[in-house]
């Protein structure tokens, strides 16, 4: 069954082809074809081309359908083209002509368009919540590490005394950062195109604004061209807000490698969160730390894959846009995974004592030196200077004392603050309205 389908069958080699992995992300889609049908059928009922009846009868199946999915039952059968085919034939198979009915004053255009916008809604809702997990945990690692140093490094050239509490803070803040991209997309995706038909509207009475409502989008996307111009659009901003999250999880997983390797000898994590080799005995390696770095590395391009996958269409719909699933769906459980195995290895990291104490670490406070004799009234660049000649003599000598009380130094993390920021990022996602809309929805 296709809902395009008149009197021709479609050659087997064009439908193969043309069909694709479609089915199988289309299940992925099929609990948000349902609600979509649901406030579908609602607003049909309030303009007339729809029974109140009618309305019922549909709901009622709706939510049965609803049911079979969430149990893991539903399918979609071999000889019906796509999730909206496989929806409308059960509810006609159930309700006859009501069913029928459910796609009047609308196109599959529209109705792929507003299931990928609840998805991807409820994926970024998703991942908001795992990221604000992992972000606790980092925080709660910048306090408890936060009287351990480590060398900062610039060039890779050790630089100037750090701390495990900077480090996993600087992450932990870069995820806010990450969160309000994260919330831009989210502003994006939860517009409305419902109603928008094949992308030039429709000539039925319809209420747009009550099945934004009903489905608990923040607005509309009004203009009905735009609607069908806002595919590929959508999934380009949201692919660019999941590659932010990953370049700080990859660079996170480098900064890792790094610190367990032996020659800087920063961290270590029980053996069996590390792994062997066939024939040297001695080896832990960080594979966890290397695949999460990789994954997040290929999710990180997604944005230029989308950019060149939508690159000079003209308004309107067009089948290129049909593969953009394929690319971006599964980023989202890419980086869920990511968060979840990069959480169990830094909840039992293991930081070394003392790490500055070696001797070859002792140019990493030049620079406190300088602005130790600065404080006692000599210019900055003949402090500079005198410095450099005692390190060039070999005379150079110095405190371990850090006198670092600024914002966000060592000595004053300002963790409360990069949380309060974090906080009112997530608040303005402003997830109970689309949840209490669902909720009444499927009531």
């Amino acid at each position: 069954m296709k809902l395009w389908q008149k009197d021709t069958d479609v050659n087997n080699a064009v439908e193969k082809f043309t069909v694709g992995n479609d089915r199988e992300f289309d299940l992925m889609l099929a609990p948000f074809d349902v609600l979509g049908n649901m406030a579908h059928a609602k607003m049909l009922a309030t303009v007339g081309l729809l029974t109140k009846a009618e309305a019922a009868d549909l709901h009622s199946e709706l939510k049965k359908i609803y049911s079979e999915i969430e149990a893991g039952r539903f399918r979609i059968d071999d000889s019906i083209e796509d999730v909206h085919s496989q929806i409308e034939f059960l509810l006609t198979q159930q309700l006859g002509d009501t069913g029928k009915k459910i796609h009047s004053a609308r196109s599959r255009n529209d109705q792929v368009l507003v299931d990928v916008k609840l998805y991807l809604r409820r994926q970024i809702m998703e991942l908001v919540q795992s990221i604000e997990a992992f972000f606790v945990l980092l925080q709660e690692r910048s306090e408890t590490f936060k009287t351990n140093l480590l060398p900062g490094y610039t060039h890779l050239q050790i630089a100037m005394p750090s701390s495990f509490g900077l480090w996993f803070g600087a992450y932990a803040e870069s995820l806010v950062d990450d969160m309000e991209t994260l919330r831009a997309a989210f502003t994006v995706v939860n517009k409305n195109p419902l109603g928008s038909a094949a992308g030039y509207g429709s000539s039925f009475p319809i209420n747009r604004t009550l099945t934004t409502d009903l489905l608990g989008f923040a607005d509309l996307n009004y203009n009905v061209v735009y609607a069908q111009m806002g595919r590929g659009k959508a999934e380009r901003i949201t692919a660019q807000a999941l590659a932010n999250v990953a370049d700080t999880l990859a660079k996170m997983s480098m900064d890792a490698c790094l610190y367990l390797n032996q020659n800087f000898d920063f961290i270590s994590f029980p053996a069996e969160l590390t792994t062997g080799s066939s024939i040297m005995p001695h080896k832990k390696n960080p594979d966890v730390f290397e695949l999460i770095r990789s994954h997040c590395n290929r999710v990180k391009a997604l944005p230029n894959e989308i950019t060149m996958m939508t690159t000079n269409l003209p308004s309107g719909y067009h089948r290129d846009l049909q593969l953009l699933k394929e690319h971006l769906f599964p980023a989202f459980q890419t980086l869920q995974d990511c968060i979840s195995m990069a959480s169990l290895m830094f909840s039992n990291i293991r930081i070394k004592e003392n790490i500055l104490a070696d001797p070859k670490y002792a140019y990493l406070f030049s620079v406190e030196e300088v602005n130790r004799l600065v404080l006692q009234g000599m210019p900055f660049r003949d402090a500079y200077k005198q410095v450099g000649q005692a390190i060039e003599a070999g005379t150079f000598t110095h405190s371990k004392e850090l006198q670092h009380t600024h914002e966000g130094s060592i000595n004053n993390l300002q963790n409360a603050a990069i949380a309060r920021l974090m906080q009112e990022t997530i608040a303005g996602f402003n997830f109970s309205r689309l949840n209490a809309a669902i909720n009444n929805l499927l009531q």
